[in-house]
């Protein structure tokens, strides 16, 4: 069996090296984020989710990240100051994350070789943003994601509480979808 996350080391949004053992026995939800995407909204919706089951022993873990777009352009004392104003954030926010590409983060080459498949909607919206996407990162030159790997930013990666990943849900999958709290309930009770 592969190991846990928790032999990765990250960095705080205040630079300070954090091992993820220090969430060791916590049920997590890993989301890349970014402050000027459609999807940034995202941030009410998982800081109510934070707020819902932080006493159960669940943390949201937020890596921003510039791969997307680019539209994490802002440092790291920016990107706090923007969600603590902005949405009151109060679960983890590190520092800025490479989530694709050769400079790849540790944490996110272990979330993407994990072998899941991405709980995504279907349908025609979701088949346009997809094009849009991957024709955005084709123009600016960015690096474009494997069949695998992270497509957007405000992807989640749901892990249990001995570090290993379960589940891991496409952007669109808001941080109040039946899809996403059912499961985190059900590790919740584990």
């Amino acid at each position: 069996m592969k190991e846990s996350l928790y032999h990765i080391n990250v960095k705080t949004i205040f630079g300070e090296e954090q091992a993820l053992s220090r969430f060791e026995g916590k049920v997590l939800l890993i989301v890349n984020v970014a402050s000027e995407c459609g999807f940034t909204p995202q941030y009410a919706g998982l800081q109510k989710l934070y707020e819902k089951y932080k006493d159960k022993g669940f943390r949201i873990l937020a890596f921003p990240s510039n791969d997307f777009g680019r539209q994490e352009p802002g440092t790291e004392k920016e990107i706090k100051s923007f969600c603590i104003k902005k949405f009151a954030v109060s679960f983890n926010l590190f520092s800025k994350t490479r989530v694709l590409g050769p400079k790849q983060s540790p944490l996110y080459k272990y979330l993407q070789e994990y072998p899941l498949t991405s709980v995504s909607k279907k349908g025609f919206k979701s088949f346009i943003m997809r094009c849009v996407t991957g024709f955005l990162l084709r123009i600016r030159g960015d690096t474009l994601p494997k069949p695998h790997e992270v497509k957007w930013n405000f992807h989640k990666f749901l892990i249990d509480r001995k570090g290993f990943p379960v589940a891991k849900y496409s952007s669109e999958i808001e941080p109040d979808s039946p899809l996403l709290v059912n499961r985190l309930k059900n590790e919740l009770e584990k």
